[in-house]
């Protein structure tokens, strides 16, 4: 270790603790937009979001034994206790080689009914039906005859880590992220299901972010968090300096055995959820969700063929808007009001990737294949390159 990793580690220690991971904004990363409390989805009021984590084994990997590099991540619009409180929603697909399951109800009904799950490829069925399950077993639908139900669960692939193929999420996984859902700060990096994820050439997984703004004389927050394993390392922008470029030489993902694959560079996956207290309907949280590919664009995302880019926004405004047997009154902004939420969109999406980055730590995964963690000493040294740093 030379003196400036050294200065440099020892400057992150007196500045942010034993124990307390940095984020972006604390190495001087510049975002537009003013942040909530805890900069998190989290700052939506009433959401919670939960993790399980799942980090077993090293060396080869055996079909079925691992390593294991993976897990689940729970969302909840209003909180685990609120139960059955549906929330206008709607979802976007920028390339579609991925997953959401329910989302065809969310855009025909215009309501999100359910918590939103998010995993591996390969475990979206095992986590589905845990779902199910925990629905009976607590009584979701608070004592209503309900004949269906179609839980929302996204994923991104972490086959380059993982044992994906062993199946290793099981139903106590899942009822450990639901358990674990609560508000105030989250964790980011290599946590639930963004564990085994990669991202623009380095190590990915969960990031998030939050931006206030406001609309007239009213207040409002927007949230987003990310399961970010996406992206070309040459594409990486971190505010407008081409970072991918400046370290296209520096600590390239390793690969040293199966799975043989078609993986192309670029190819990978990223899901999206946005959530907002503001008041909006279906078709304008459509017009939110198709904003999140801006943010994803800014720090270097292009859509590749083989990346599964899906989104969903929705809103915990009007909470008594759901019903089946009567006609509610619900409050909306009008269309000519959105421009401070695109921008939010944009602006909390951007920094949510950027967050799981620098959260995420380098894993090796099965059969020592690596993926490394973006440096933070070089990040800063280039942003200062180009004079684009706070500090």
């Amino acid at each position: 270790m030379n003196k400036i990793h050294i200065l440099f580690a020892l400057l992150l220690v007196a500045t942010y603790g034993f124990g307390q991971k940095p984020r972006a904004r604390d190495l001087g990363v510049p975002f537009e937009g003013e942040t909530g409390e805890f900069n998190a989805i989290t700052d939506v009021e009433g959401l919670e979001v939960g993790y399980s984590t799942i980090l077993s084994g090293e060396g080869t990997n055996t079909l079925g034994k691992g390593p294991v590099r993976t897990g689940v991540t729970a969302i909840f619009p209003r909180g685990r206790a609120k139960k059955f409180s549906p929330v206008y929603a709607n979802w976007y697909s920028l390339n579609g080689n991925g997953e959401m399951t329910g989302t065809t109800w969310v855009t025909e009904s215009g309501f999100l009914e359910t918590p939103v799950m998010i995993t591996n490829t390969n475990s979206v069925g095992v986590v589905r039906d845990a779902v199910l399950k925990w629905y009976v077993d607590t009584d979701w639908y608070k004592g209503e005859d309900w004949w269906y139900t179609y839980p929302v669960v996204g994923e991104t692939y972490d086959g380059f880590l993982n044992d994906i193929y062993g199946f290793h999420v099981t139903e106590t996984h899942v009822l450990e992220a639901i358990e674990n859902a609560s508000g105030g700060k989250i964790a980011e990096g290599n946590v639930g299901g963004g564990t085994g994820m990669m991202c623009l050439g380095f190590k990915g997984g969960t990031g998030t972010s939050s931006r206030v703004f406001s609309v007239g004389n009213s207040n409002y927050t927007l949230g987003a968090l990310v399961q970010s394993n996406f992206g070309a390392k040459r594409n990486l922008s971190i505010a407008g300096v081409p970072v991918g470029i400046e370290l296209k030489d520096t600590l390239n993902y390793e690969f040293n055995g199966p799975p043989l694959s078609r993986r192309q560079e670029g190819d990978g996956s990223i899901i999206v959820v946005v959530a907002t207290d503001a008041p909006l309907l279906p078709h304008q949280l459509k017009r939110i969700a198709q904003r999140i590919p801006l943010g994803i664009g800014i720090v270097g995302g292009r859509g590749s063929n083989g990346s599964g880019d899906i989104f969903l926004a929705f809103s915990t405004a009007n909470e008594n808007a759901f019903s089946r047997e009567e006609t509610t009154r619900v409050a909306s902004m009008s269309n000519d009001q959105l421009m401070p939420v695109f921008e939010a969109t944009v602006q909390a999406v951007e920094e949510a990737i950027i967050n799981a980055m620098v959260a995420a730590e380098t894993m090796e995964g099965i059969n020592g294949n690596k993926a490394y963690a973006l440096p933070h000493d070089l990040l800063v040294k280039t942003l200062q390159k180009y004079n684009r740093i706070n500090k």
